[in-house]
């Protein structure tokens, strides 16, 4: 067995004590992106007790993280560009909407400070309503059974999106 296939399975004994309806998605998950060679890496912090990062195949960049707290599992897809997934932003439940409008707004682009030399924040919208959020939370969201297939739709449209380029 590998590391990472140790490393998620610790994962998973976890996610089974706090949310056990949460653990097929997971599997899911963390099977499509194994089948695509994408590396795996479990931390904690202070925050997440237990962080599950995948980063793209022969790359530093990440595609996903999961986050488990007591009050349950996150998860962020890391997007290189919001307006390459319009369609599926439209999409997203009103709930998940709401997540989005809840984070941070990005120093660089509303005030012009700088928070990181390489951050360059997202400016996008979804219907009529724009935003200009922090990258790096942006799209981080509670798993729930309704937003489960929008993740889905989400992570395979930055899938293709990235191997496109």
């Amino acid at each position: 067995m590998s590391i990472s296939d140790y490393q998620f399975n610790d994962f998973l004994s976890f996610l089974s004590e706090v949310d056990r309806g949460n653990m097929d998605f997971a599997m899911e998950v963390h099977e499509r992106l194994s089948k695509m060679a994408c590396k795996v890496k479990l931390t904690s912090t202070k925050a997440y007790p237990y962080q599950l990062a995948y980063t793209m195949p022969n790359s530093r960049k990440g595609i996903l993280n999961f986050y488990l707290r007591k009050k349950g599992l996150r998860v962020r897809i890391t997007i290189v560009d919001p307006e390459q997934h319009s369609d599926v932003l439209n999409s997203l439940p009103e709930k998940m909407v709401r997540q989005i409008e809840k984070k941070d707004l990005c120093r660089k682009i509303v005030e012009g400070c700088n928070c990181l030399d390489t951050c360059t924040g997202f400016d996008f919208q979804i219907g009529e309503t724009r935003y200009q959020k922090c990258r790096f939370y942006c799209f981080q969201f509670d798993v729930e059974a309704e937003s489960i297939p929008f993740f889905f739709q989400l992570l395979e449209s930055e899938i293709k999106a990235r191997y496109a380029q």
